[in-house]
């Protein structure tokens, strides 16, 4: 089936999910009751002649030079490898999205964060991005907590798909351009299923459809696991009626009170693994660029996605499959399973949601990052400078008529915002680098700091047009690092307001002490000034002092301090 065919498949549908003249309400598709189209033939994916996915044009500052070569890691290959879009200019990313029936914790949000940033990255580069993130609505895990808290499996799920979205938007995470949902896909779930039937990689056993690993040969390619060391997938019981114990379940028969969908083989659900095989070719074909998660899922749902989709089309082909490392606590992995995690909203509620993106950019995606409260508190140290900085230079911008602005920028300047803005394409562009992205704003904003506040850096010629180029450089990184506030007052603010929380102090009482401790200074009892000091220090609030009096601003408590 040619592109031609594929469009007039697929466009009646992105037309109406994705109206021109629609309001860009972040996730205000999610919940629309439109059905999908049904599977065309195996093809190129056909989000690719599709104007309404995706939106393309890079953001931020204007490139001196051509767009970067992308390099990004695959897990099949097991190397960074050059990425060649399947399409000129255009991209179609499929990420694995929650089983929604808890809250959301940090492991997700690394996984989320992570790919949000590399649509952000693309967009910036002018690739016209798909980006398709799924709900997991049914699932036996869903139906569980429903029983535990009487409530109806799917209003449940929807319910936290609701909670899910909310802390996207909380963690500056992009929409993506489709969230397609199980429950609202059983047609082409079931059509899959069919099609791996009647080529011969499945069998039905009383009302439930399985998976024949042993007639698909490359399985395990992805995890590099031998079929003898597979075992059963960790959301499926061990059946003696299976074939092979690594066979997994395409359909499950309905059991007394849980939700089913009529299909060929009776009344039932799908297993997990076919959802997403399911949902992605739905909206990217057989054949696209990217298939992403955490790491967790190489095995065993993503290596049965692989089998899945090719048993159903012989051209089915991912061209990049990545994977994010996990986030630990003491060294071991955070799950709910093991009870070790922390909800987006436990961390939020004592520190900033752009401190909490921070963190988890500061360590490469596929490394481990060991969560705890003196690595939070750092990024949120961090933040607090980089927005204090750009907060000054705008400011003193804000009492310059931009309009008597000169052009000319003077050579050191230049020289720091070119080598800035050649480390940020260039640690992106090799496998998404954002440590030394994150380190290489030191320079510009040393050089911003230096300029407002040293004697030599207030004399400079052209100051004001060095700060304004200085202040937009940084500006637009921050933007395609999800990092931009809409507000630098406002973010300080509350910055100032989360250090506050975790000191279990008001500003009120920090007032008095700096009240107090300027009556101590007069008194000249420097040591009771400099106890002051030390108390508001232990807790994470440091006192500046300036010809025009003391200020505060948070800082990483003192007994942290030197864990860093």
């Amino acid at each position: 089936m040619g592109t031609v065919s594929l469009l007039k498949c697929y466009r009646p549908f992105f037309s109406t999910l994705f109206p021109r003249s629609a309001p860009s309400t972040p996730h205000a598709a999610i919940f629309r009751k439109k059905s999908p189209p049904s599977f065309c033939a195996c093809s190129s994916p056909p989000f690719t002649a599709e104007k309404d996915c995706g939106k393309s044009g890079a953001q931020g500052f204007t490139l001196k030079k051509p767009s970067p070569e992308v390099w990004l890691h695959n897990t099949m290959s097991k190397t960074k490898q050059l990425f060649k879009p399947k399409v000129e200019s255009k991209v179609g990313m499929y990420v694995c999205g929650v089983t929604a029936y808890d809250l959301s914790h940090i492991g997700h949000a690394r996984v989320y964060i992570n790919f949000d940033l590399l649509y952000r990255y693309f967009k910036h580069l002018g690739f016209e991005v798909c980006y398709v993130r799924n709900f997991t609505d049914v699932d036996d895990k869903i139906i569980a907590r429903a029983k535990e808290l009487g409530e109806d499996p799917i209003s449940l799920s929807r319910r936290y798909c609701e909670e899910f979205c909310r802390d996207m938007i909380t963690l500056n995470c992009l929409p993506p351009s489709v969230e397609p949902k199980v429950s609202e896909h059983m047609p082409q779930i079931i059509d899959m299923i069919e099609k791996i039937l009647n080529n011969g990689y499945a069998y039905v056993v009383d009302g439930d459809v399985y998976f024949n690993v042993e007639k698909f040969p490359e399985y395990g390619k992805l995890s590099s696991r031998d079929l003898e060391d597979n075992r059963a997938g960790e959301r499926v019981a061990v059946d003696l009626r299976k074939k092979n114990p690594a066979d997994f379940a395409l359909w499950k028969s309905s059991k007394p009170g849980e939700p089913f969908w009529e299909s060929p083989w009776g009344p039932g659900r799908p297993g997990w693994h076919i959802e997403c095989s399911a949902m992605s070719a739905a909206y990217l074909g057989y054949s696209f660029d990217i298939h992403g998660g955490g790491i967790d899922l190489v095995f065993p749902h993503h290596e049965n996605e692989i089998a899945q989709s090719c048993a159903a089309c012989n051209k089915s082909d991912i061209s990049v499959w990545m994977h994010n490392g996990f986030v630990t606590i003491d060294s071991v992995k955070m799950s709910k399973s093991l009870g070790n995690f922390f909800t987006i909203r436990q961390v939020i509620d004592i520190y900033h949601p752009l401190a909490l993106r921070y963190f988890l950019m500061s360590a490469h995606y596929r490394s481990p990052v060991n969560y705890s409260n003196v690595q939070l508190e750092s990024a949120s140290d961090r933040i607090f400078y980089i927005y204090e900085t750009l907060h000054e230079c705008k400011s003193l911008l804000n009492q310059h008529d931009q309009t008597t602005r000169k052009d000319s920028i003077p050579p050191d300047t230049l020289n720091i915002i070119d080598k800035f803005q050649d480390v940020f394409l260039t640690s992106m562009s090799d496998d998404l680098h954002t440590p030394v992205v994150l380190a290489g704003m030191s320079d510009p904003l040393k050089s911003i700091n230096d300029l407002l506040h040293t004697r030599k850096g207030k004399k400079q010629q052209f100051r004001i047009e060095s700060l304004a180029a200085l202040e937009k450089s940084i500006g637009d990184v921050l933007t395609v690092l999800g990092l931009m506030p809409a507000s630098y007052s406002e973010v300080l603010q509350q910055l100032k307001e989360k250090a506050l929380k975790r000191a279990n102090l008001t500003e009120e009482k920090v007032l008095e002490k700096i009240e107090e401790r300027a009556v101590a200074r007069i008194e000249k009892d420097y040591a009771k000034s400099d106890a002051i000091r030390k108390d508001l220090a232990i807790l994470g609030i440091t006192l500046m002092d300036s010809p025009d009096g003391t200020t505060w601003r948070p800082t990483i408590p003192l007994p942290l301090q030197h864990l860093l």
